[in-house]
């Protein structure tokens, strides 16, 4: 490890003693997966938490109380049981451009896979291979398998809406919510669950969206001016030269910059205080 890296292993080892604590959850989508105990309604609700994972943070968590208000008080069961009747639930719930009826198609889906596999995690296992380099593969096949089965029962049509929330690395998407998802499943800390025990946290991609492209990019982990799959890849793969058995190690740590320090790429007086400063602010 050159001098540079270690540098920067230290300076993410003190963001991650500094942000990686429970206390720090409040402004994360996550917060509403420990409401629940049952590990069965935890699961369902990461995914949906994860999936609505998009635009502010007031906006995503007025969304997500409202969605998981009309869940009755099992979101595990209210899948399993899925129905018109509860369809008709959701009917007028609207999170952006996702609306109560791309849910209710994704409750559908999900209410399949749960009567088959009992879980998703044993789903997502059936593509995941503990050989493959990244759980890439893995993603994709889940992605597509969940995509091609609403496609096939819709006249071979599916949702620009339903494919978002379902967005594939077969097209090169980034798939920062499904990995943010696989990163709360998987690691096992203070922050996230661990409740899946069968996928390699080795294995994990950096959930990566425009500020986590930055802050990464001002660390020199890449080049990269947009987010694509392979920004994701390159960012991984440099967090994983500084931990090869846990890249994503330092996702939640960093992304409390711009959430909890409100950065915004611009130097203020309180920039001094950062842990980046050495790397931002010369």
């Amino acid at each position: 490890m050159n001098k540079r890296t270690s540098q920067i292993r230290d300076c993410l080892q003190r963001l991650y003693a500094r942000y990686n604590r429970r206390e720090f959850i409040g402004s994360d989508p996550l917060q509403f997966v420990y409401e629940y105990s049952n590990p069965a309604d935890m699961e369902v609700v990461a995914l949906l938490a994860a999936l609505l994972a998009y635009g502010r943070v007031q906006q995503i968590q007025k969304s997500l109380t409202n969605l998981l208000g009309r869940m009755e008080e099992s979101p595990n069961a209210f899948v399993r049981n899925f129905d018109e009747q509860r369809r008709a639930r959701l009917k007028d719930f609207k999170h952006r451009f996702t609306t109560g009826d791309d849910i209710s198609d994704l409750l559908e889906l999900l209410r399949d896979i749960l009567d088959k596999f009992s879980s998703i995690e044993k789903f997502f296992v059936q593509g995941y291979n503990p050989g493959d380099k990244n759980i890439i593969p893995a993603l994709s096949k889940f992605c597509d398998s969940l995509q091609n089965k609403y496609a096939s029962e819709h006249n071979g049509r599916i949702g620009r809406s339903l494919k978002y929330l379902l967005a594939s690395p077969t097209g090169g998407s980034a798939c920062k919510r499904l990995n943010l998802f696989l990163r709360w499943m998987v690691r096992d800390d203070d922050v996230d669950l661990g409740l899946w025990k069968s996928v390699d946290k080795a294995r994990l991609i950096v959930p990566v969206d425009v500020h986590m492209c930055r802050l990464c990019r001002i660390l020199g982990l890449h080049d990269h001016r947009t987010v694509s799959l392979s920004t994701a890849l390159n960012i991984t793969e440099s967090f994983a030269e500084i931990e090869p058995t846990d890249p994503v190690k330092y996702d939640f740590a960093l992304t409390r910059i711009g959430i909890v320090n409100d950065c915004d790429g611009n130097y203020r007086p309180s920039c001094q205080n950062c842990e980046l400063f050495a790397f931002c602010c010369k």
